[in-house]
């Protein structure tokens, strides 16, 4: 018998299964086990003749709650199996397994505690892992729980911080968890669990090693393994990037000598969409488009010319050109999502100090109605991974968040992170919120409706201009400028004006021909007073104040163009 850890697409139902059948068997009894700790007991396996595929003897429900597990979650964990040699009885195996699993105690800090003595007595992992009839990689991932801090052990072991969470605390150095720590104790702060933990520990980008057009072995930095997730990112992005981006280009001159006419390279995060494209060979003029996703992923679509340009192709020259060129917006589409939600932010944190204004609008949102208004709340989707990390960090977020908790806890929810508004209960549901509701004094109720209000109300709409003039948001309160939001201006007109209003127009003359990127280390200079520059202490782009201004005359800024639509309604006579 051997154990391993075994993907759920190389799995399959063995026909001498006693419970074969097509009907998915019911697995509500061990469903919660199976979301809470994982597969513990392993499967039996064979192989099935076929490369790296295997069916089940025994374990077939199991399997059904670790598919059904990888349905929610979008992905699955390899499953702990014992494959089996000819002459292995089943049962016997079965219930050997079963036995070494009885006397491992099922509380994972305490199974860390048991293998790190037994490390210490001299046993290895292999040792361990048959003792206890489980494979070496589940034993290495008990073991990676001492990488922990003593802290955040004993909050797992309290079922204060969820599974997902400290499997990615594993992948932390001792100082990233001391900072994670510090942000828990700190009621003014929020500290990142599951996901938006993974994006916090990769700096906004967790890319994974699967992706590199180079070999792993030429990277010089830190590369770090997901003992859970089976899977290694590169700790440094910066350094990521500069070897793609050496790959990609090589790889481009390889397509130029080998005689194609052109290689197009689409900004990160653009899309090539086929149906807008001819599929045309390399003699007849057809060119490579390579697409970089914001993930790291490289594609390179060989043979395709537009199909403005394969019709001209096709009759034998050029036309000429009738539309008129538009003009560029002033703001890229990240960007303007990268103002909406922060605007969003502040203006929603903002309103929860005035429930009496809240009303009002909870009143006009339900005569007038609204995309929102069914109720659903906010989505606040995020055009890529930089604006969510972004946002994750935020100081309004987190003050909504804490506010949040508070109301959830008037209506006696056990969930301390689901919204409140959004819900899709029935009669007797909306009953029991109700009786709640009567059993609250007026000024709770107050609380409830206006966070109810808040989490209603449409990031990037005009709704949030008005709100936010009416409010005095002062946004300096809730964002100070981040690395996403340099890194999403790209704009050298607007960065010489941004420097300008940072460091005079003295300075901003003086480097108007310099790249955007040199005027932003210059900003950067004057709010951080380094290299000799004076610091300003508070500054917020025109973007960002309420009411909203805009750089230049080009158009193309859609919160400044609200505010002007919605000013009129408010002028007091």
């Amino acid at each position: 018998m051997q154990l391993a850890h075994i993907p759920l697409d190389q799995l399959n139902i063995s026909a001498l299964n006693m419970r074969h059948g097509k009907r998915a068997p019911d697995i509500s009894d061990i469903l919660p086990s199976v979301r809470a700790r994982g597969v513990l007991v392993p499967l039996l396996v064979r192989p099935n003749g076929q490369p790296e595929t295997f069916e089940i003897v025994a374990g077939r429900r199991r399997y059904f709650a670790a598919k059904s597990l990888a349905d929610e979650r979008g992905e699955g964990d390899p499953l702990p199996c014992a494959i089996m040699e000819d002459g292995d009885d089943a049962d016997a195996l079965e219930a050997s397994l079963i036995e070494n699993l009885a006397r491992l105690d099922p509380d994972e800090v305490s199974q860390w505690e048991t293998f790190s003595r037994l490390v210490r007595q001299g046993r290895t992992v292999p040792d361990i892992a048959v003792t206890f009839g489980i494979t070496d990689l589940k034993v290495k991932r008990i073991l990676a729980l001492g990488d922990l801090l003593p802290k955040i052990r004993e909050a797992y072991r309290r079922e204060e911080i969820d599974t997902e969470t400290v499997r990615h605390l594993t992948m932390a150095s001792k100082a990233q968890q001391k900072d994670w720590l510090a942000l828990c104790a700190d009621p003014d702060q929020y500290a990142p669990r599951g996901y938006q933990l993974k994006q916090w520990l990769f700096g906004g980008q967790s890319i994974s090693t699967k992706v590199a057009l180079f070999a792993i072995e030429e990277y010089p930095g830190l590369i770090t393994s997901d003992l859970f997730g089976e899977d290694s990112y590169f700790a440094d992005a910066d350094l990521f990037w500069q070897k793609q981006n050496e790959a990609i280009a090589t790889k481009r001159d390889t397509y130029l000598n080998e005689g194609w006419s052109e290689v197009v390279l689409l900004e990160p995060g653009q899309y090539f969409h086929a149906w807008d494209h001819e599929k045309t060979p390399k003699k007849k003029g057809g060119k490579i488009v390579i697409t970089v996703s914001h993930r790291g992923e490289v594609e390179c679509h060989e043979g395709w010319l537009s199909r403005k340009e394969a019709r001209r192709a096709r009759e034998g020259g050029e036309q000429e050109e009738t539309a008129a060129k538009l003009p560029r917006p002033e703001v890229t589409g990240p960007m303007q999502n990268y103002i909406d939600l922060h605007r969003h932010a502040a203006v929603r944190a903002a309103m929860l100090d005035h429930p009496a204004v809240a009303l009002r609008l909870v009143v006009a949102h339900a005569i007038t109605g609204s995309g929102l208004w069914q109720v659903r709340p906010e989505p606040q989707r995020a055009a890529n991974e930089t604006v969510t990390a972004s946002l994750a960090g935020c100081k309004a977020e987190a003050a909504f968040g804490k506010k949040r908790r508070e109301v959830l806890a008037l209506l006696g929810s056990p969930d301390e992170d689901s919204l409140v508004a959004g819900g899709n209960g029935d009669a007797v549901a909306i009953a029991g919120v109700f009786a709640r509701l009567l059993a609250l004094c007026d000024d709770d109720v107050m609380r409830v409706l206006t966070l109810v209000m808040a989490e209603t109300l449409a990031a990037g709409s005009a709704v949030i201009e008005a709100l936010g003039n009416h409010l005095n948001v002062d946004m300096g309160i809730w964002w100070q400028p981040d690395d996403a939001f340099f890194d999403l201006l790209r704009d050298k007109e607007i960065a010489n004006s941004m420097l300008a209003d940072v460091g005079g127009k003295l300075v901003a003359d003086g480097n108007v021909a310099e790249k955007v990127k040199t005027q932003k280390n210059i900003i950067r200079d004057f709010l951080a007073g380094e290299n000799g520059r004076p610091r300003v202490e508070t500054w917020l782009p025109r973007w960002m104040k309420f009411p909203a201004e805009s750089y230049t005359s080009r158009g193309g800024f859609r919160t400044a163009d609200q505010w002007t639509q919605v000013q009129p309604l408010f002028v007091r006579e």
